[in-house]
């Protein structure tokens, strides 16, 4: 169903913040080396082929993105799903070399793994050292409220109160708006706290709040009214010099999209198609 974008003029420069640093750990910027550390040479398309594999860089433990069923069966996950396809477009056999998010770009820079696939977001500063390909996923800011509420836009919330992590700027924005914040530890919390009625709004990621909206079988008795201007673009993380593999992963993905392959795969995971904007 379309949601209403909300004009957030005077809150701009904050939402892009946070759509920068979404509370998502694939996107947090802990673990990227200094700009004074040595970086492995780039990838050319035509090595990988020649060496018939891709080296691909993940957490494992990243729900729904890469993580293990159950915990401890096969690897799995959109991120997972996503860089599986793009190398079997390529001709090309995928390895997954599984690492916590604070050694994963030390992992790249160093030739351990050709790529990152783990929720990359597309930062000023991560282009200055890495290449990326074509953004896989988007996901802008939501505000969310139950059923039935009278808040439709962040304007709304004004005097009101919204629950969220005091370490998220996504709290920023709330206190921005002229909320009062209630101090929450996750997104669970603030969805019961809004379901009691407890609060009166939340904001977030929207990935997280489609992830939620998933594991509940789709009824949760909330709904997104509004969603920031600034969206979070994820895409696969090179190091630089590797112009040729990127271009023919950006084709990968073209292909991918074309014949409904990134649909399909993302509407498994959130309920709907977040690899186009």
């Amino acid at each position: 169903m379309p949601r209403p974008r909300t004009s957030l003029s005077r809150l701009a420069p904050i939402a892009a913040l946070a759509a920068a640093s979404v509370a998502l750990v694939g996107c947090s910027t802990g673990g990227e080396p200094g700009a004074e550390e040595t970086a492995s040479t780039g990838l050319s398309i035509e090595q990988v082929q020649e060496a018939g594999v891709l080296v691909v860089g993940t957490e494992g433990t990243y729900s729904p993105f890469s993580f293990h069923e159950g915990g401890a069966g096969e690897l799995t996950g959109y991120d997972v799903e996503i860089i599986t396809a793009v190398a079997g477009e390529l001709g090309v056999k995928v390895e997954f070399v599984e690492t916590q998010w604070d050694a994963i770009f030390a992992a790249l820079d160093a030739g351990r793994v050709d790529v990152i696939a783990n929720q990359v977001s597309i930062t000023p500063q991560r282009l200055e050292r890495y290449v990326f390909s074509a953004p896989y996923t988007y996901s802008p800011g939501v505000l969310i409220v139950a059923e039935g509420s009278d808040i439709a836009s962040f304007e709304d919330l004004e005097g009101r109160t919204s629950a969220q992590s005091l370490t998220s700027n996504w709290a920023t924005i709330a206190t921005e708006a002229g909320a009062d914040v209630e101090e929450v530890e996750g997104f669970a919390q603030a969805a019961e706290l809004l379901r009691s009625g407890r609060v009166d709004a939340t904001i977030n990621d929207r990935l997280t709040y489609l992830d939620y909206v998933q594991s509940q079988g789709g009824e949760t008795g909330l709904v997104d009214v509004a969603e920031t201007e600034e969206t979070s673009e994820n895409a696969l993380a090179f190091r630089a010099g590797s112009d040729s593999l990127v271009t023919a992963v950006d084709e990968a993905l073209v292909a991918l999209a074309e014949d409904g392959t990134l649909a399909e795969i993302s509407e498994r995971y959130f309920g709907e198609d977040v690899s186009q904007p």
